[in-house]
């Protein structure tokens, strides 16, 4: 698929922080030259009954929608875009050694059990 031809994302739909563009790009170079991008993606389940996670793709399909960054791309569907408007993806780095992506700024789905930390505007690590 041509870029012309890609639907582009804007910085109200979606943005990754600094830390967590760093990180990405980091991992792209890591894996096999045939990477599109890294794939952001949602599933049922989780304490707000929606999961959402991240993986390499090799591919872009007719209905994604594309994030472009310094040395890799963020895809993601229009379904789960739908979920993740507004929200900015960020990279901790816990002094104990633990590190995570987060996904900030989540909005509240009234279909979950609601632990108040998935979808808390302060983050939460539900990928």
């Amino acid at each position: 698929m041509s870029e012309s031809a890609m639907n582009i994302l804007s910085a109200s739909d979606l943005t990754v922080s600094a830390p967590a563009q760093i990180k990405m790009a980091e991992l792209v170079q890591q894996v096999e030259d045939d990477i599109k991008g890294v794939r952001v993606y949602a599933t049922p389940g989780g304490c707000s009954g929606i999961s959402f996670g991240m993986t390499f793709t090799d591919q872009v399909n007719g209905n994604d929608l594309v994030l472009a960054c310094e040395g890799f791309d963020v895809i993601v569907d229009d379904t789960t875009l739908e979920y993740l408007r507004g929200v900015e993806i960020d990279f901790i780095d816990r002094e104990d050694g633990a590190a995570s992506f987060v996904f900030n700024n989540l909005p509240q789905f009234s279909s979950g059990g609601g632990c108040g930390s998935c979808g808390s505007s302060q983050g939460g690590g539900c990928a």
